[in-house]
């Protein structure tokens, strides 16, 4: 007890919270508890069900369950119970569904609970509880790293402060767009410091140049949770880093709110708006619904072959949503065929596209995303007046009153222009959402229990965008998109079909 008061006492005084200094026996303890592996590097076994099945521990590893910071995670209606120490050993003194109450965890009484499913009292665990066969070398370990276990923080959290990162150009084609998306960050950090921050911490941002290419973007990104110490990201925008983002993030546990559109499906990366994916569906449907195009007419085209994975999730998107399409094809310089073109790429070979299916004498109508295409709609030539719809995840006409007053203040503050008002927003979004989490979330954040936190994120209301919102399985906060029409010359925008969330296919 001395100890641990000496070192709270030492956090406190020196105002900074650092990973645990761990002796052998609690870095044995840890590992167990993590990985379900021995000291010893013996194979530990772990019994499961009334059966008494049995499965190596590294299958079934305390954390799986109890999380890394020992909180417990519900799972199938599971919920196991926090492992802090210091709430074991006062015991829960809170009434048990069947009406008894269990006195304090003992060292002893915690290894029977371990090895035999049997709390203090002597009542059964719940049977989902495995039962695992340790050694005494590897219960003291683990009890000794239980005790140590609520003392332990996630990088980035301190005593006064909690870090974030993002990575922002500073020079090439995105440098623009990197400066707004500081300033908007900078600014909603500052509105935050100003009330206090959250739970008593100040939020400080850690920005780095991702550089040109993706080894160096690889290397910024180390920098920003090796030496950096991030808690969290948010609105990074470094797309050649998008393809590797996924995998590092989730061997590392760090979340992510932002958008990354090439970087896959992952639990760590949190979207406000919409995928591409749910983009197109939203123009398929208003091509379904209003124009009346046959189950057949759609022809999914892109140019660029990092794009080549999107374009078949969105032909089967198509099919799962009852459309009939061709394979996608690659845009090469020809004039595809079909009543509607899906197309995926920059804006450069969209307008590319426009003009070989013009000197084909062929005039489809043209869908794509605005955030990928808009560049090139004022160059198009007239005969594609009101053939060209582009899908907005939102528009002025979601914005409150509220909302266009925040807008407006950001922008006056850090001068910004009214016409970048869709990067403002989209980044704004970010961070609005990873701040509502972190309140959520209280005082002893973790990154797991923020993931958690994010996920149960429903209906949240941004003043700027329909209400955003996650949930298991679901990473982006708006399933579907307005649909504007294009009129030419000009041009000018007709919205022709409101947000409407795309349901879930196969």
């Amino acid at each position: 007890m001395g100890r641990l008061l000496a070192l709270w006492l030492g956090l406190s005084l020196c105002g900074a919270a650092v990973a645990l200094d761990l002796n052998e026996q609690e870095q044995a303890g840890r590992r167990l508890y993590r990985e379900g592996v021995s000291s010893s590097d013996a194979q530990v076994l772990a019994r499961v069900g009334a059966s008494d099945v049995q499965v190596p521990a590294s299958v079934l590893p305390c954390a799986s369950c109890h999380g890394n910071d020992g909180r417990g995670r519900a799972e199938g209606g599971v919920r196991p119970p926090s492992l802090d120490w210091q709430r074991l050993a006062v015991g829960q003194g809170a009434r048990q569904v069947n009406n008894r109450r269990y006195p304090a965890y003992t060292e002893a009484s915690l290894a029977r609970a371990i090895q035999h499913g049997l709390d203090p009292a002597g009542n059964r665990l719940d049977p989902a509880m495995p039962r695992f066969d340790l050694s005494l070398a590897d219960q003291r370990n683990l009890t000794a790293y239980l005790k140590r276990l609520a003392e332990e923080r996630d990088p980035g959290v301190e005593e006064a402060v909690l870090r974030l990162g993002t990575l922002l150009p500073t020079h090439g084609p995105l440098a623009e767009a990197g400066r707004v998306v500081r300033a908007v960050l900078e600014d909603g950090l500052a509105q935050l410091n100003q009330q206090g921050g959250i739970h008593g911490r100040r939020l400080q941002l850690v920005a780095l140049d991702p550089g040109p290419d993706r080894d160096s973007a690889q290397q910024a990104l180390a920098r920003l949770l090796d030496d950096e110490q991030v808690f969290a990201l948010v609105a990074p925008l470094a797309p050649m880093l998008d393809a590797h983002l996924a995998g590092e993030l989730e061997r590392r546990g760090v979340p992510l709110v932002g958008s990354t559109p090439r970087s896959g499906a992952s639990p760590q990366i949190f979207d406000p708006l919409p995928g591409l994916p749910e983009q197109l569906l939203s123009l398929a449907r208003h091509a379904r619904d209003s124009l009346g195009l046959a189950s057949d007419g759609l022809q999914v085209v892109y140019a660029g072959a990092e794009q080549a994975a999107l374009a078949e999730t969105v032909r089967q998107r198509l099919q799962g949503a009852g459309w009939a399409p061709p394979p996608a094809q690659a845009f090469e310089g020809q004039a595809p065929d079909g009543q509607g073109i899906v197309f995926l790429g920059r804006a450069q070979a969209f307008a590319e596209l426009a003009g070989a299916l013009h000197v084909a004498g062929r005039q489809p109508y043209l869908f794509a995303a605005s955030s990928q295409v808009a560049g090139a709609v004022p160059g198009l030539a007239q005969p594609w007046s009101q053939r060209l719809f582009l899908a907005y995840p939102f528009l002025p006409g979601d914005w409150t009153e509220q909302g266009r007053a925040t807008l407006a203040g950001l922008q006056r503050r850090q001068g910004l222009d009214s016409r970048q008002a869709s990067l403002q927003v989209g980044t704004w979004c970010a961070l609005r959402l990873l701040a509502e989490a972190l309140k959520q979330v209280g005082r002893d954040a973790s990154r797991e229990q923020l993931v958690r936190t994010l996920e149960g994120l429903h209906d949240v209301d941004t003043g700027l965008t329909p209400a955003l919102g996650f949930g298991p399985g679901r990473r982006q906060g708006l399933a579907g998109a307005h649909v504007v029409q294009v009129a030419l010359p000009g041009p000018r925008f007709h919205a022709v079909a409101p947000y409407r969330a795309i349901p879930d296919t196969p």
